[in-house]
């Protein structure tokens, strides 16, 4: 129980860029603040958290991070995509993300914009794509069965209305149409479903029988069009296949997923 409220503060955490105050953590996880406060001395004592100098409010340090981009570079996965995702990048000028299957999660891992050189890690490292209103999430649920894909994403949720954009489906029926219909493309598109005014598509990278991640581009809707997006497709299921054949050659696809080692 100590370690799974531990993980609740971290996770809490990591949504909290100027940090928390003991109350605001204990009150958001219904935790009493004596046992809420025995565990962030703990995490403190770890290097995982740390004070503010007024002592005001608890944040994150950087030790999170670290353990993540280490763990990155040890798959190799990263090196891999680099020059993959740079590619995309550049043939389509928009920004291009590479995200991989994290256990019941795909997580978003690097990105490469089109107007600029070298693989950056995306702001959003770390964080689960929503499965029912992304193109990553549609294209990692359609390598699925749709009792599979309806799972995940009923734990997932579909959030709240400021989450996603006017066309994104709130209902199961509505979300396996856009699966259905990116299975039968062999990619999955969206516009006006993760944000306004935005559009993207994404292809699986397949391993086997094992979907390990995701190629996608996203942009404005007046440069990513629909025709724009047909175009782009292909050359997104070029570079996911050249990643999936590289990947199997670095033993990737041997490793178990991310959350299940």
């Amino acid at each position: 129980m100590s370690l799974r409220n531990g993980l609740r503060i971290l996770d809490l955490l990591a949504s909290q860029g100027e940090g928390a105050g003991l109350a605001a953590i204990a009150d958001a996880l219904s935790l009493p603040r004596s046992t809420c406060h025995r565990l962030l001395a703990e995490l403190i004592e770890s290097g995982y958290v740390r004070q503010r100098v007024d002592h005001s409010r608890y944040i994150l340090t950087m030790r999170m991070t670290s353990n993540g981009l280490e763990f990155l570079s040890l798959t190799g996965i990263a090196d891999i995509a680099q020059p993959i995702i740079e590619r995309v990048a550049a043939q389509t000028g928009e920004l291009a993300r590479l995200s991989l299957v994290d256990g019941e999660a795909i997580i978003w891992v690097g990105k490469a914009d089109g107007q600029r050189t070298g693989f950056r890690y995306d702001p959003d490292m770390g964080q689960a794509a929503r499965l029912s209103c992304t193109s990553t999430g549609h294209a990692w649920l359609m390598t699925m069965t749709d009792e599979q894909a309806a799972s995940l994403v009923l734990k997932q949720g579909f959030g709240q209305p400021n989450e996603f954009g006017p066309n994104a489906p709130t209902t199961l029926k509505a979300l396996l149409g856009f699966v259905h219909a990116a299975r039968v493309r062999g990619y999955a598109m969206i516009d006006e479903v993760f944000a306004p005014r935005m559009s993207a598509v994404a292809a699986p990278v397949v391993n086997g029988s094992r979907c390990v991640g995701v190629i996608s581009v996203a942009g404005p809707r007046v440069r990513l069009t629909t025709g724009k997006i047909h175009e782009y497709s292909g050359l997104l299921r070029e570079a996911a296949n050249e990643l999936a054949q590289l990947s199997n050659m670095a033993g990737f696809s041997r490793r178990p997923p991310l959350g299940k080692g």
